[in-house]
């Protein structure tokens, strides 16, 4: 037991927002969470802001934007913290470490990215720099080829994926439109997804389209809290962990997920759980192999089994275990260093009763997986209804 909890959230729409600036966004997302909280910036004692970035913004220097959200934030440390796709729980494990340092009792956590106003071609090469750059041949791929590998490594080793990515693409559009906060509400059957076409081509064969998440615009905010009792609702974090891997990808076996499994058996013994308890996961689905092997890091399937759970309803809203109600990045949106506060905003929703149409029934714990890079940068973290 972490002893820290969630205790208000804030959540801009993600997507394509010409007019909206990065200060614009990481506004919007902090008086909504400092609202939900009912406190004002002169109550928080730290902040901690996810930007990627690399080159998308000219905001090389953001932290303090946050103050703009509210006077009572001047003077107030603020802090960017910068891990590939994982920078917002970066942020997040940061300021949970303030909490537990003894040098905070309030934190405010804000995620940010502003990508679409860059070309597809300048984005891919700004998120390639997550890669490791020490080797020419890696240095050259881009995180489509890296998961098409992945892909292509499945079907050797398994069995072909392609149809259990397309049931993943096809399910997460459909969870999609229950969130008016997704960048694309837009229904996709499986065969759309399955198909290579004019509207689905390929990107990085064997991956499609419909397989790669999105270039999106979006913040996102949590407060941090070591006393629940006052706020108007909660959600106990019960687990943290993290996990780092090396960076060269021939240092380890992609299909392995090793950092991740590693990452959540660490968070689910800390928390006293298992599996078979996580009532709902929001996971990395930076392509759509990436939730298939995320499955068996969360312990749903052995490996090369995730189809499976694709079939019986397992992972979908209503089974035992839904994954990515929000519609994940793939429907969702991907905008980097917001990421990771997305997944814990929402999970906190889910678990105080104000997820809105993504609701589910009586959740009582939920996981985050969030990853950065291929398997590299890992947190894993358990989610429970709020308690004193």
């Amino acid at each position: 037991m972490t002893g820290i909890h969630i205790v208000g959230s804030g959540h801009t729409a993600f997507g394509r927002f010409d007019a909206r600036s990065l200060e614009d966004l990481i506004v919007e997302a902090t008086r909504e969470a400092l609202t939900e909280a009912g406190l004002g910036g002169a109550d928080i004692d730290a902040v901690y802001l996810g930007h990627f970035n690399a080159g998308m913004s000219n905001d090389g220097f953001a932290s303090s934007l946050v103050h703009q959200a509210d006077d009572g934030l001047r003077f107030k440390p603020a802090t960017r913290v910068e891990n590939a796709c994982a920078s917002g729980s970066a942020a997040l494990y940061a300021g949970m470490n303030a909490i537990r340092a003894g040098q905070a009792r309030r934190v405010l956590v804000v995620g940010v990215e502003k990508m679409t106003h860059r070309t597809t071609p300048e984005v891919t090469a700004s998120l390639g720099r997550a890669g490791y750059q020490g080797d020419p041949a890696e240095a050259g791929l881009s995180f489509p080829q890296v998961f098409a590998l992945a892909a292509r490594a499945y079907a050797e080793r398994y069995s072909d994926p392609m149809e259990a990515m397309a049931r993943i693409a096809a399910k997460n559009h459909t969870n999609a439109l229950a969130n008016p906060l997704a960048q694309m509400r837009r229904d996709l059957s499986f065969d759309q997804c399955n198909a290579v076409s004019d509207k689905n081509p390929l990107i990085a064969p064997p991956l499609r389209l419909s397989d790669c998440s999105l270039i999106s615009d979006g913040a996102a905010a949590v407060v941090l809290s070591n006393d629940p009792g006052a706020h108007a609702r909660s959600a106990h974090i019960r687990a943290a962990a993290q996990v780092s891997d090396f960076l060269p990808m021939s240092r380890h076996d992609l299909l392995a997920f090793e950092g991740p499994k590693r990452a959540v058996a660490q968070a689910y013994a800390q928390a006293g759980i298992t599996v078979d308890d996580v009532g709902f996961a929001e996971v990395h689905d930076c392509f759509t192999i990436a939730e298939l092997l995320m499955y068996e890091a969360l312990g749903l399937c052995a490996a090369g089994q995730g189809a499976a759970l694709l079939q019986d309803g397992s992972v979908h809203r209503g089974g035992r275990c839904p994954v990515n109600l929000s519609g994940g990045l793939k429907a969702k949106g991907h905008p980097v260093g917001a990421t990771g506060v997305s997944m814990h905003a929402l999970g906190y929703r889910q678990l105080t009763g104000t997820a809105g149409g993504i609701q589910i029934d009586d959740p009582r714990i939920g996981v985050v997986l969030n990853m950065g890079g291929a398997a590299v940068a890992n947190y894993a973290t358990v989610l429970e209804t709020g308690r004193a």
